[in-house]
């Protein structure tokens, strides 16, 4: 994952367990917006999230948070 989308998705995952509790669940389109601006970036994501971990859709922010900040 690169550097500026890891830093990008914990700042998301943080965003989100702050507003909604440690049981919120996302997916790796939290880390972007609808308009898809960074076709990339987004790709990048879906490798991480689907190549390298297989993740479900939808994963719990605090344990996305944890691997990424493990460097996993």
């Amino acid at each position: 994952m690169r550097p500026y989308l890891r830093q990008k998705a914990i700042d998301v995952c943080n965003r989100k367990i702050r507003k909604s509790g440690e049981g919120v669940g996302l997916s790796f389109y939290a880390f972007f917006s609808n308009k898809n601006g960074d076709p990339e970036l987004l790709l990048n994501a879906a490798v991480w999230w689907i190549g390298a971990h297989q993740l479900d859709h939808f994963e719990k922010a605090v344990e996305i948070r944890n691997m990424i900040e493990a460097g996993q």
